[in-house]
């Protein structure tokens, strides 16, 4: 596009502001193809100059941003989470050096697995952090400006009840959306307003709390700031409004420049209110702003209140279900998620699959390879489901053993539609196992499967069984009654092409095969192991592969390379002597197969691709769906596992092997490296990194290691957006979510196929009518039943189709479904009774309180009471429907108690009770008050954990035997 000419009146970053705003947002395909340095210098030009609240720039500077923030507060509040539990159990707990890290405090939490889950959450929470900024960059609510602070405040105790909400019913992952939402205003409230001028040390807590006052707010007539002295706005804020410790904040406008008399405005070059009196600004976003010499304070109260918030969050939650939302997990950070055809022919299948996941509970139970959670979604016809997720081995397997076979009736079944609900409700990068001898009848689910596949990184594999034989089904009526049918080759391709966009495997054998099979591809399941390589030929033809194995469990290399031979059906697996080095796999074969060979590792990594934001300010926004096709392209990149491996290569490999194309790789710090390709493969691709990681500080010591994503990534020339800023669902209430489609090539009538996995109704335009280069605009009205409990995640898959099939492309979007809350206030709490009667040795004396917990009259109860501190003894009991008893007694050795009180929507009431001697006199002193603690944080040494890798290789193929050779250079 031709940008305009320069007007003498602006400044060039003015001037770069302005071409922005003239751009229309259906434009974005030009823009995605304009060269990439003017989108950093527009991105750069926003971010220096203080439009952002604390910068929302992927690429960081001087300046703490919501990204740093928001990742301070998370390991800040993780650690506190993992050292309560190991108190808990009597364990030490050693802090991991400062600054924390991702992989530091998982292995300080003893669970360093969980590392690349626990980095996959802090990436999403801070995505939908500064996705606010992008999307309601004009809102002034979700920013504190304007002195907006009980409509601020509204949207975090709002967004926080969801959340509570969510995690109640373990929906981790939209409880994860919603926190970084709600981060973003409770942050910008520290440098939009005037709190760090009236030199408070502490968070407003009331901001988190819907039933109190958040202060002392400036009337809409009453003036707040003087114009700057020149460029000094260090006293623009006038005297009588900070010693009367009156709120307010700066009014910010970009098409206008329109304020209330005597206002603030929120500053910068951007804000055309600061150049009307009185002039200037108070933000504090970054240390250029007009109160950047208050940055560091406003950043460092805006990491406290984060901190409050996670606190919060955790005392409703607990800490174990804290540490699940964040991705922690003291095993495998991965789910076991079967999804079983129960059928009347499944019956030997469902043994099978009863005796296989015992022996794998049973093995891993207590283990670093322990599942993080069990999810177990069974299908039959026309029924599927419901979806039992446990973290208890034993309820998992009793789900498995409660499982029957019976009905069915034709031969094809719900398996796709039973899929659905497992990829929504597993957590992102799980691996799920399919089970079944039936094709499937809702074939229509493929490309909502696949593109759930794509979009939470899910390898799925199918367990097929009786290919080759006869399928029995009951028939309505008459269970005695047989039915003779073949699972067709077009039947099995649709497994097949599901399995190998995800990454996964189509495992075709027998019923007495099974145990074997799943015993084996379960195995190789690990939460810790990482794709080295994975190709797929059809047709086959004769192709070297090769790999790079980085790190060895033994340097024994002598004897057999093969260490272990399995074969199964058409699934073949190998397992090899690791020893490092370049590793070559030779495969002749006309039949079409798969390849693919996996380590034991903890290095891995975290991608995302990035596209100029559609918003108004700029800058990079991260690619939910399908890149587009033959436009040059931005990928970060996050190293998980390790926090001095580097990357050195980042390669784009088109699946069919015939092509890739290579970045330019750039460090941006923290483990983040930013890749920069002139184009995007016009067919599937998969991702290679190449890098190097170092075990020691020697340079001798640096090892090279290559990973690849399993899941192929998949092109589009068309652009689906989707207005997902009311994330909650009341039941009862049509909830419109408009949509866009843009095609960046012939128009016509584009198909739009809307689902959701909960089988709410729905509405939406079956077509699109789009020209050449065109868009359109869609609406879909979800309703969710009036009986729908609150917390229950929805997630709504919105796809939009070309002319013929010849494109397609996606948006997903989760919803949380919540019943308006009223209950508001804290449970609270009576002291009864305290006995104390302390003397030295403290061991040989005891003390005891009676303190009655309650929840308000019209409240929703009492749903928990624990100890956050203190190791006595508690006890409760009910004396009314919103009445506790609570009775402690510990050893005056431990002369400090704290109960923490949840109700049933997630208010948390703390009470601290204390016992102890005065030093004046020696006498007994009684100390009773009732506050919130957030512990503060320790540091001392610990130990990085070994990292080793254990090489395994899986061979699928379909059909003939499959020769191959390898060797090692």
């Amino acid at each position: 596009m031709d940008w305009p000419a320069r007007s003498p009146d602006l400044n060039p970053i003015e001037h770069i502001w302005d071409i922005i705003l003239s751009r229309s947002i259906h434009q974005r395909h030009a823009t995605l193809h304009h060269r990439l340095q003017t989108v950093q210098e527009l991105a750069d030009a926003l971010v220096q100059n203080g439009a952002l609240g604390f910068g929302i720039g992927v690429f960081g500077g001087d300046s703490l941003t919501h990204q740093d923030i928001t990742e301070r507060a998370i390991l800040n509040s993780t650690v506190q989470a993992c050292r309560a539990l190991a108190m808990a159990e009597g364990k030490d707990f050693t802090f991991p050096l400062q600054p924390f890290t991702a992989v530091s405090v998982a292995v300080a939490c003893e669970a360093s697995k969980s590392s690349k889950s626990f980095q996959k959450s802090i990436k999403l929470i801070k995505k939908k952090n500064w996705r606010v900024d992008i999307r309601h960059v004009f809102n002034s609510n979700y920013h504190f400006d304007a002195e907006k602070f009980s409509n601020g405040r509204k949207i975090i105790t709002d967004g926080l009840s969801a959340l509570k909400a969510s995690n109640k019913r373990e929906n981790f992952e939209a409880a994860r959306e919603k926190l970084g939402e709600i981060l973003h205003p409770l942050q910008d409230f520290y440098s939009h307003s005037n709190w760090v001028e009236m030199e408070n040390k502490l968070p407003n807590s009331n901001l988190i709390r819907a039933d109190t006052s958040i202060g002392n707010i400036a009337a809409e007539s009453r003036a707040t700031c003087r114009s700057c002295d020149g460029n000094d706005c260090r006293n623009n804020i006038l005297e009588d409004i900070l010693q009367e410790k009156i709120l307010t904040s700066g009014y910010f406008g970009i098409f206008t420049s329109t304020k209330p008399k005597g206002k603030c405005s929120h500053g910068g070059i951007f804000d055309r209110t600061s150049r009307v009196e009185p002039k200037g600004g108070i933000n504090k976003d970054e240390f250029s702003s007009s109160h950047g010499h208050l940055h560091s304070d406003a950043a460092n109260m805006a990491i406290a209140a984060s901190s409050e918030l996670l606190e919060d969050i955790r005392g409703a939650a607990g800490d174990r279900p804290f540490l699940q939302m964040m991705g922690i997990s003291r095993g495998s950070s991965k789910a076991l998620c079967f999804v079983i055809d129960t059928t009347g022919s499944m019956s030997d299948d469902i043994e099978a699959v009863k005796t296989v996941t015992a022996s794998i509970i049973n093995s891993k139970v207590g283990t670093d390879k322990e599942p993080s959670v069990y999810i177990l979604v069974p299908f039959n016809d026309p029924d599927f489901g419901p979806l039992i997720r446990t973290t208890d081995p034993n309820a998992f397997k009793n789900a498995i053993n409660s499982l029957s076979a019976n009905g069915g009736g034709d031969v094809e079944e719900m398996s796709l539609s039973g899929l659905q609900l497992a990829l929504t409700g597993a957590p992102p990068s799980s691996e799920i196992f399919l089970f079944t001898d039936a094709p499937a009848k809702d074939t229509y689910l493929k490309s909502t499967v696949i593109a759930l596949t794509e979009r939470t990184k899910t390898v799925v594999n199918f367990m097929i069984t009786n290919i080759l034989g006869f399928r029995r089904r009951r028939q309505s009526g008459d269970d005695q009654q047989q039915q003779r049918s073949r699972m067709l080759t077009s039947d099995n391709q649709l497994y097949r092409d599901l399995a190998q966009a995800s990454g996964g495997q189509a495992v075709e054998i027998s019923k007495s095969e099974l145990p074997v099979a799943t015993s084996i591809i379960t195995e190789s399941s690990s939460s810790s192991l990482v794709t080295l390589l994975q190709a797929a030929r059809s047709p086959g033809k004769a192709e070297n592969f090769t790999f790079t194995v980085d790190e060895s469990q033994s340097t024994n290399t002598s004897g057999s390379l093969f260490t272990g031979f399995q074969s199964v059906g058409n699934f073949k697996t190998l397992q090899l002597k690791t020893q490092v080095g370049l590793w070559e796999i030779k495969m002749v074969s006309t039949n079409p197969y798969t390849l693919k060979v996996v380590g034991d590792s903890p290095i891995d990594f975290l991608f995302d691709f990035l596209e100029v934001s559609q918003g108004p300010l700029g800058g990079f926004d991260i690619v939910d769906n399908r890149p587009s096709a033959g436009a040059n392209a931005s990928l970060l990149v996050t190293v998980t596992g390790s926090d001095s491996a580097t990357v050195t290569e980042v390669i784009l490999v088109e699946s069919s092997g015939s092509g890739e194309v290579n970045g330019s790789v750039e460090a941006q710090g923290g483990g983040d490296f930013l890749a920069q390709f002139d184009r995007i493969p016009s067919e599937d691709f998969v991702l290679l990194i190449k890098g190097q990681n170092s075990k020691s500080s020697s340079r001798a010591s640096m090892v090279t290691f290559q990973r690849q994503s399993p899941t192929n990534i998949k092109v589009s020339s068309l652009t689906i957006t989707a207005d997902d800023s009311n994330s909650v669902l009341v039941p009862g209430t049509p909830l419109s979510v408009p949509f866009s489609v843009t095609t960046g090539g012939a128009g016509g009538t584009f198909s739009i196929q809307v689902t959701n996995d909960q089988g709410f109704a729905l509405t939406f335009p079956p077509n699109l009518s789009l020209g050449t280069g065109g868009s359109a605009n869609g609406t879909v009205n979800l309703t969710a039943p009036l009986n729908t409990t609150s917390g229950t995640e929805v997630t709504l898959t919105i796809e939009a189709e070309a002319p013929g099939g010849t494109d397609s492309n996606y948006v997903v979007l989760r919803f949380t479904v919540l019943e308006t809350v009223t209950d508001l206030t804290q449970p609270v709490c009576e002291l009864l009774s305290l006995q104390a009667n302390c003397s030295e040795p403290c061991s040989l004396s005891m003390w005891e309180l009676s303190v009655h917990v309650t929840d308000q009259a019209e409240g929703t109860g009492i749903a928990r009471i624990s100890l956050k501190q203190g190791n006595g003894t508690m006890n409760t009991s009910m004396v009314a429907s919103n009445i506790t008893l609570v009775s402690y007694n510990a050893s005056c050795c431990s002369p400090d108690v704290e109960l923490l009180a949840v109700d049933q929507v997630g208010n948390v009431g703390s009470c601290f009770y204390s016992v102890r001697r005065t030093a004046a006199n020696s006498s007994q002193a009684v100390n009773v008050t009732t506050t919130t603690n957030i512990p503060a944080a320790v540091v001392s040494l610990s130990t990085r954990a070994a990292q080793s890798l254990f090489l395994c290789l899986s061979i699928t193929i379909l059909g003939l035997k499959l020769p191959f050779e390898m060797g090692i250079n």
